[in-house]
């Protein structure tokens, strides 16, 4: 009997405890779903205001709609336009003003590269005056030397004992004379025995030394010869030739063997030689 009294007792307390879980799991879901559904309502509260909200923006924007067509009305009819003059008109001043805003871009753009123009002309006009500076300078400096080197240059009397103008003793000295512009001068290089015409005479070398620097030479002029013999380099050789005689100068400035060079100095108002000399 008392087994039996035991198994019921334990049956009741398992099914209590069962009870009380299932209450427990109940009112938690009530209390979940009546969370849920606050917020449910708090949206759906909102929603409708924000319904209400475009609602009234509809209405505002079909009255303001409404009023700017009034006074596109009102101005078309106080200016005799239409609305659709009224909208080619507006869509005349928008291509307007965006011709402008481009036009005043593209001036900005040109007025930029004017100005990069300008100060690249500038800087070349700055480098052309540096130039011109230094070319002056050396043009300067040229002078000076040429000023210098001719004053270097000597004059000594002649074979003759006639005065002799300056005396050039290289190629160098000689162009110096020849820019001065005073007398007429002739290069030439003699061959031993060989006649060769300088100007309006000719020229024989007869002797060359060059261990002593000394040479013989003929000179033929006028249809006369005439010796120059043991001369020294360097040495002005004078003679007169022409119809109204004036005073001929012969330099020789180096003497190799059998062969001499040198120049030969005439006045401007000598007789110029035949064509080909």
């Amino acid at each position: 009997m008392s087994e039996i009294e035991n198994n019921p007792r334990t049956y009741s307390g398992a099914l209590l405890g069962a009870i009380a879980v299932a209450l427990l799991c109940a009112i938690v879901s009530l209390i979940w779903a009546w969370n849920l559904s606050g917020r449910l309502t708090a949206q759906q509260a909102e929603l409708a205001d924000a319904r209400q909200r475009n609602v009234q923006l509809a209405a505002d924007l079909r009255e303001t709609d409404a009023r700017l067509r009034v006074t596109a009305d009102e101005l078309g009819k106080s200016l005799g336009l239409t609305q659709k003059q009224l909208d080619t008109r507006a869509q005349q001043l928008l291509a307007r003003e965006a011709a402008e805003e481009a036009a005043s871009k593209r001036l900005a753009t040109a007025q930029q590269q004017t100005a990069q123009q300008v100060n690249a002309v500038a800087s070349d006009v700055s480098s052309v005056k540096s130039d011109v500076g230094g070319v002056r300078t050396d043009l300067g400096k040229t002078q000076s030397d040429l000023t210098s080197t001719i004053a270097q240059l000597t004059s000594m009397k002649g074979d003759l004992g006639q005065q002799s103008g300056l005396i050039a003793r290289t190629h160098d000295e000689l162009e110096l004379l020849k820019h001065r512009g005073d007398r007429n001068y002739y290069e030439f290089t003699l061959d031993r025995n060989q006649r060769k015409p300088v100007g309006t005479i000719s020229l024989v070398l007869k002797k060359a030394d060059p261990k002593h620097n000394r040479f013989t030479i003929e000179v033929v002029s006028d249809d006369k010869t005439v010796e120059k013999k043991d001369r020294n380099v360097d040495e002005p050789l004078q003679f007169y030739s022409g119809k109204d005689p004036v005073l001929f100068e012969i330099v020789v400035n180096t003497v190799n063997k059998n062969q001499v060079t040198g120049y030969l100095s005439t006045p401007k108002s000598a007789p110029a030689p035949p064509t080909g000399q």
